[in-house]
């Protein structure tokens, strides 16, 4: 059984940096994509940033340029560097693991970018 535990998040103004990490646990870590997701009030979940199971990234082209996926395989977590941020970026983040047919997720963790 995979456990995702996230950590970070909150409340910054615009144009300020958050990050948020994830931590997992009953998993071989690099066998599985993991990365991140994220929901905003009343529209779908959308993937944010990700490690593909080869460790290569993929970045939502609305974040290219401002957040950074990173990870700690000795410490098996995961981090979102997340700046410049913007008030469309609010949202809860879910962070996910994910191989084959099989999909955890984390509890999410609410970010808030607003004056």
């Amino acid at each position: 059984q995979v456990q995702l535990v996230e950590s970070g998040g909150g409340l910054v103004q615009p144009g300020g940096s958050l990050s948020v990490s994830c931590a997992a646990s009953g998993t071989v870590f690099t066998t599985y994509a993991m990365g991140w997701y994220r929901q905003a009030p009343g529209k779908q979940r959308e993937l944010v940033a990700a490690f593909t199971r080869d460790g290569s990234t993929n970045y939502a082209d609305s974040v290219k340029g401002r957040f950074t996926i990173s990870r700690d395989n000795a410490k098996n977590t995961v981090y979102l560097q997340m700046n410049s941020l913007k008030p469309e970026d609010t949202a809860v983040y879910y962070c996910f693991a994910s191989r084959y047919t099989q999909t955890y997720w984390g509890q999410g963790t609410q970010v808030t970018v607003s004056s």
